[in-house]
């Protein structure tokens, strides 16, 4: 089964909720850098905790981020963090989160702060 990543450009794409089993499929892809933008349990206990996912991503070489955001509460913090995850983790990266919406959000803040910062 293929996992749908909207990629948005060749450093960066974003997809869905992704289970620790699903990472194979990712490094296969390219990827070697993953940020995990949802709150664990969030879904409730049938959703995957970060913990597992980034054990799985370690096993495979992938770099790993939890930085988990609300949906509609995206903090400066938090695009801060994003911004400097965007500068330091090896390319490509992948972020999820329920849908992808939010990674997507998150990244485009982030973007643009770095874009303000020059």
């Amino acid at each position: 089964m293929s996992i749908a990543i909207a990629c948005h450009n060749e450093l960066f794409g974003t997809a869905g909720q992704l289970t620790p089993h699903d990472l194979t499929e990712i490094a296969a892809q390219g990827y070697k850098s993953v940020i995990n933008n949802r709150p664990d349990y969030e879904e409730g206990p049938e959703q995957a905790p970060h913990a597992n996912i980034q054990a799985e991503a370690l096993k495979l070489g992938l770099n790993y981020a939890f930085l988990p955001v609300i949906s509609g509460a995206i903090t400066l913090e938090q695009v801060q963090e994003m911004a400097r995850l965007l500068q330091i983790l090896p390319t490509p990266i992948l972020a999820f989160c329920r849908s992808g919406a939010r990674s997507t959000n998150l990244y485009q803040m982030a973007v643009n702060l770095n874009q303000e910062r020059g």
